[in-house]
């Protein structure tokens, strides 16, 4: 594992430390102010925060033991720490969102319903200008140290921005006659909680049974393909390790060639994947070419992405 990726990872827990610091802000301010003015929207949206603070916490966690290098048991390293911290943070979100969900339905069966301050609409809006700043910070610096778990992150900065815009429609659709808009709005809230847990479950199970793109496959595929010196392709497989892309790749070449020449083919396989995809680490096994076998054929092995 390359020192730079470790660097990345390193850089990748400030987004993580600031994801933690506004959702425990902001969660204490929407609670506090929701139950004060009877809000159940606002309400909603500061349980959906902490469970945002789980997520954020699993992503810290996850990139902590990332860093950890390979060791005999792991000799591949950490890395699927963080998918692993996701999933468990995916089970927690589900429940919190389901409570949600539960209590909202509750209140209105009981002709619970009251008109929230319109100061709690406006709480709702500047937490939601919050979060899209910290969103854009994230997203910048996941970009820029191409880490998909931060990205992740980042994508829930933005969902809790418009969450909390949502919110505020709610109570602000109150103001005119509407009570049950800002419960309405609390159920959005719950079921867009249970949504986000699922994304993030299939994306993990996903990528922990291996699975992959298969359109990203096909384009690893093309480059393989495109390489000077390579004949026919027997096989390409691509899987996630954690922010990593590791992939295999069995090609033939012509059998005349001396070793140093096909060991010329696979470093020049490996140079373009890097410069192509980003990919710095790929296993090439070169077979000297079948003259029954077509130019250019071979197997594309990968499972479809959901």
């Amino acid at each position: 594992m390359s020192a730079d990726v470790y660097a990345d990872m390193k850089q990748g827990e400030k987004g993580a430390w600031i994801s933690i610091a506004a959702y425990i802000a902001l969660s204490a301010l929407k609670l506090t102010i929701g139950f004060y003015y009877q809000s159940k929207a606002l309400q909603a949206d500061g349980w959906n925060n902490l469970t945002d603070i789980v997520a954020s916490m699993a992503v810290l966690i996850g990139l902590r033991i990332s860093q950890k290098p390979p060791d005999r048991d792991h000799p591949y390293g950490h890395l699927r720490a963080e998918t692993i911290a996701a999933l468990i943070a995916s089970f927690i979100m589900a429940t919190v969102g389901i409570q949600v969900i539960l209590s909202t339905i509750g209140s209105l069966f009981n002709g619970e319903s009251s008109t929230p301050n319109p100061i709690t609409g406006w709480v709702a809006v500047v937490c939601g200008a919050v979060m899209f700043v910290v969103y854009q910070y994230n997203k910048r610096l996941a970009e820029r140290i191409r880490n998909q778990a931060l990205m992740a992150a980042a994508q829930d900065n933005r969902s809790d921005a418009l969450v909390s815009i949502g919110a505020a429609i709610g109570i602000f659709g109150s103001q005119i006659g509407l009570p049950w808009l800002d419960p309405l709005a609390a159920l959005s809230v719950g079921v867009l909680i249970c949504k986000t847990a699922w994304d993030i479950f299939r994306e993990t199970t996903h990528t922990l049974t291996d699975g992959f793109d298969e359109a990203h496959l096909e384009r690893l595929r093309k480059t393989v393909e495109s390489t000077e010196g390579v004949r026919a392709i027997r096989e390409v497989k691509a899987r996630l390790h954690g922010s990593l892309v590791l992939v295999d790749v069995v090609v033939q070449v012509d059998p005349k060639l001396s070793l140093i020449e096909g060991h010329q083919i696979c470093d020049d396989i490996e140079q373009s994947m890097k410069r192509k995809h980003n990919i710095t680490h790929v296993h090439v096994h070169v077979e000297p070419m079948d003259t029954g076998t077509a130019t250019n054929s071979g197997n594309l092995q990968g499972r479809a992405a959901h």
